[in-house]
């Protein structure tokens, strides 16, 4: 097997969700190892877990991935990925929003680091209804998430708001 290298999957995962779970999860088949990389003071986001929660969950979740890692960091997404070797970033699509949003910053990441590439891996149909802040909203509300979220994180949202 030749090969594949490192790819950076950098997400806020507040919470992690089967969105994020599956979009890993198929990254992983394409590279020898997938760092899911949790910014750890995403801007512009009021976030409901702590990094270092944000990556016990994580953990956690990816348990039984051996090729999949969790890690916290809080420089450049590109400099960060290039610290740990990457060739590539992993970036989900969900809604043709995220494609928008997701070029510009796939061309400004290009422009930081032309080694990087970006690769986009198209959320399966029954996850696009997923995002963070619809399971934050649901779970506040006492609504259940169980579909969204696997039970660690189900559990962690109940302790949250105290359901």
């Amino acid at each position: 097997m030749s090969k594949r290298g490192i790819a950076v999957y950098p997400a806020s995962l507040d919470p992690i969700h089967f969105g994020h779970i599956d979009v890993a999860i198929r990254a992983s088949k394409f590279f020898d190892q997938i760092i899911v990389a949790i910014y750890s003071t995403p801007k512009n986001k009021n976030v409901l877990f702590s990094v270092d929660e944000r990556v016990e969950l994580a953990q956690e979740v990816f348990a039984d991935y051996p090729k999949i890692k969790v890690a916290k960091y809080s420089v450049l997404t590109v400099n960060y990925a290039q610290s740990v070797g990457a060739i590539a970033l992993i970036r989900g699509l969900r809604v043709f929003g995220d494609f928008e949003f997701e070029f510009r910053m796939g061309i400004a990441n290009k422009q930081l680091a032309p080694n990087l590439e970006t690769i986009a891996i198209l959320s399966d149909e029954k996850y696009i209804h997923i995002s963070s802040s619809t399971v934050r909203e649901i779970a506040q509300l006492g609504g259940d998430v169980s579909t969204m979220v696997p039970p660690n994180v189900q559990e962690a949202l109940n302790m949250k708001f105290n359901h």
